[in-house]
């Protein structure tokens, strides 16, 4: 079975997508420089999956370190998740951002491409489809019009790896487009667990239900929606590792040489249907108030999925509650997050 290298592989997204890697029976090797993630990451994945995977403690950015992975390991594919992800602090330390996400992913695919490593599946974002509130969102919707760094080092990033494909005939390329990823694994051993104050609102739900956090702000409820809150499409994180692992496998069975996906549910959820589901999940209310609206949130914001399901035989198949009730799960089991 092929190997897949997996930057990043220690996060959120990565850890899970790992999982599914495993299920599949892929060999998986982990780079992380735990930034954004611990190391007990490891230990957890070794409880679910019963296998130690060969692991590397290497910041991207760093091409020669980086290098001794591509050396010590015959790579076959790569599954890029490497790089700084909250939009916030994006808007407060800019260059950084562009810095880190830009360099470690040229890093990877120069050495992709030096190694013979020739498939490259990278964790892009909806951000790409920056303002327009022309939902939902396919995969030929404009680009652009991003509103933060972060978002911008995404869209970015898409075109780098459109022209390498130009210059590396060899190298297969898929673009995943997800929407918002929630929720836990089923055994609650792994789950989003972000540094200091959550960014995301599932997070920042499970905080104050688990009564770490006092209140949710819900930031604006005079939107142009059925009960005046934002829109969402959330995605749990698990259905995310699986269309990951089916992105390996589509670009094992076919020629084309960059192709781009829509990983959602295609529905929709407002910010008080979550509160509501978590409730739900949680047995008991969640205290939140209103507040202003953020600059740069649309009102409306879900994924077409026709078309991740006709190629690549991609469907989300948890619902809302079952995001909920992962998280609360998660929260429960690990009310502090991850030890270290």
């Amino acid at each position: 079975m092929s190997t897949v290298l997996v930057p990043g592989g220690a996060g959120y997204i990565g850890s899970h997508t790992v999982v599914e890697l495993a299920k599949a029976g892929y060999d998986v090797v982990i780079v992380d420089n735990f930034y954004n993630s611990k190391p007990e990451v490891l230990n957890r994945l070794e409880k679910i999956t019963g296998r130690r995977f060969p692991f590397y403690e290497i910041d991207c950015c760093d091409k020669e370190k980086l290098r001794t992975v591509f050396e010590e390991n015959k790579i076959d594919a790569i599954i890029h998740f490497a790089g700084l992800k909250a939009v916030g602090e994006s808007v407060s330390i800019p260059l950084t951002y562009y810095r880190n996400n830009l360099t470690s992913l040229i890093n990877t695919v120069e050495l992709a491409g030096e190694y013979k490593a020739d498939k490259f599946v990278f964790s892009s974002s909806a951000t790409v489809y920056g303002m327009s509130e022309d939902v939902p969102f396919t995969e030929e919707s404009p680009l652009g019009m991003c509103t933060n760094p972060y978002g911008w080092t995404k869209w970015m990033i898409e075109q780098i790896l459109r022209d390498y494909s130009v210059s590396n005939p060899d190298m297969k390329i898929c673009l995943l487009r997800y929407f918002n990823p929630v929720g836990a694994h089923e055994s609650g051993l792994i789950g989003e667990d972000p540094r200091g104050i959550p960014n995301n609102l599932f997070p920042y739900i499970s905080k104050v239900a688990g009564g770490t956090l006092e209140k949710l702000t819900v930031f604006g409820d005079d939107y142009d929606t059925p009960d005046g809150t934002c829109i969402r499409d959330y995605i749990h994180v698990t259905d995310l590792g699986s269309g990951h692992v089916k992105a390996i496998e589509y670009l094992d069975s076919h020629d084309e040489k960059v192709c781009v996906f829509n990983l959602g549910t295609g529905r929709g959820t407002s910010v008080k249907e979550a509160v509501a589901a978590f409730e739900k999940a949680c047995g008991h209310e969640i205290n939140h108030v209103i507040g202003p609206r953020r600059p740069g949130d649309i009102a409306v914001s879900y994924a077409a999925t026709d078309k991740a399901f006709k190629e690549l035989g991609f469907k989300a198949q948890y619902d809302i509650d079952d995001m909920c009730s992962s998280c609360w799960k998660w929260q429960t089991m690990n009310p502090d997050g991850l030890p270290g």
